[in-house]
């Protein structure tokens, strides 16, 4: 769900990086503040036009990163259909892509380095008492930069078994895929380790 930084320049790309991840918590506790359908649309409408503002390429790019939340929101839909509370259900619907669309906003106007600097001012006390917060940052950095780089093959691997077989992928993907995540991380981890790790 996390994007990279976009390439289409806002001018929200020039703000600073902590203002955005604050106004991002407080938009989020928000969210779960609002109980209501009508609320929850609202917020859902607002995050729609922030992401329109700068123009339909911005749009399209922020908006395809969402199609990745249609299996958790089929469960919840399916969930309170069965249970007869879909009214429920569409303000969980609606706060959870509200939700991941306003963080990825944030990390597509954000730069990484910017983000690590955040980190690295609000780990400041722990390096204070003696603890190091280096593994915090790198952590932070390689989950940001590596979720889309995974997102993005798993997707190729349901494509390349679609182009092979007539049946749907679903659990027959999940040990490549797992490999394919063991792999990249042992690459990940050699490159630390030549680099000095942490």
């Amino acid at each position: 769900m996390i994007s990279l930084t976009s390439p289409v320049e806002t001018r929200a790309h020039r703000w600073p990086a902590g203002a955005k991840l604050a106004a991002l918590c407080i938009a989020t506790m928000a969210l779960f503040a609002l109980d209501s359908v009508a609320g929850q649309g609202a917020a859902f409408a607002v995050m729609l036009a922030l992401y329109a503002a700068p123009g339909a390429v911005f749009l399209r790019s922020g908006v395809a990163r969402l199609r990745m939340l249609w299996p958790f929101l089929a469960v919840i839909v399916i969930w309170h259909l069965a249970t007869a509370t879909p009214a429920q259900g569409a303000v969980i619907a609606l706060r959870l892509v509200t939700a991941v669309g306003l963080a990825n906003l944030v990390t597509m106007t954000t730069r990484l380095s910017d983000m690590v600097d955040v980190v690295r001012w609000l780990a400041a006390p722990l390096r204070r008492v003696g603890l190091n917060t280096r593994a915090l940052e790198l952590g932070i950095a390689l989950v940001i930069r590596f979720t889309p780089k995974l997102a993005a093959k798993g997707a190729a691997l349901g494509q390349a078994w679609r182009a092979r077989s007539s049946r749907r992928p679903g659990w027959r993907i999940v040990l490549p895929f797992t490999l394919i995540a063991l792999d990249d991380a042992e690459h990940v981890a050699d490159a630390l380790k030549a680099r000095g790790g942490i």
